[in-house]
């Protein structure tokens, strides 16, 4: 398992909708820390299809909710077990694999619908709303001593990225599968509300064995 999996609690920032095809990059303060997170719009995946599996939730579990809420901002490491805060999309609950819909990075029109027009939209709102907090479970990269940030040019560079499902996984992304180490975004209001997002890539399995890997 290669994931250093964990969760980041902070304040967005800034973003960026179009710093490269595969990711929207959203800035955040987590503490005396600055991080990026880079999550995924499309699979950068040699093999099609590319459009990404996806759902979002706008109520989470009570339990969940209080233990968020309880970190320290900045990123926090998270034991892959059950009966804690790590996200398993086949075994938590907290998921509807079955309901998870293929949704475009980028699409014509105004509506919103695509991945950038969400994320876009919910992280506009966060940073409007003075209070407001954002979570990026996934894996955490950094910090890269004297190294700038790739896109934001923070010094160090450190981030949070694999936020999506990291198991199932085939090929040369085997060595990311392992349970309960899934990756989502979510952000919580300062009014009280929530939006929760989870990732997934068509070429990941939903029928995974107990090392996560694909069935």
């Amino acid at each position: 398992m290669s994931v250093n999996y964990g969760v980041l609690k902070g304040t967005v920032t800034g973003h960026l909708r179009d710093a490269d095809d595969d990711h929207y990059q959203i800035l955040v303060q987590g503490g005396d820390t600055i991080f990026r997170i880079a999550s995924n719009v499309k699979s950068s995946a040699p093999k099609a299809p590319s459009i990404v599996l996806f759902e979002e939730r706008d109520a989470l579990p009570t339990a969940f909710v209080s233990g968020v809420a309880a970190l320290a901002p900045g990123f926090t490491k998270l034991p892959s077990t059950p009966g804690g805060l790590a996200i398993d999309y086949v075994r938590s609950g907290l998921v509807d694999t079955k309901t998870m819909t293929p949704v475009p990075p980028d699409a014509t029109g105004t509506s919103k619908n695509d991945l950038k027009d969400t994320l876009e939209g919910a992280v506009v709102a966060a940073m409007a709303m003075a209070g407001s907090l954002v979570y990026a479970f996934g894996s955490r990269w950094g910090p890269e001593e004297g190294v700038p940030d790739q896109y934001f040019k923070f010094v160090p560079g450190n981030g949070v990225h694999d936020i999506h499902m990291n198991q199932g996984n085939g090929g040369g992304y085997t060595q990311d599968n392992g349970t309960y180490q899934d990756g989502a975004l979510m952000f919580a209001y300062a009014d009280g509300t929530w939006r929760a997002f989870f990732f997934a890539f068509q070429s990941q399995s939903f029928d995974t064995d107990a090392h996560g890997n694909p069935v």
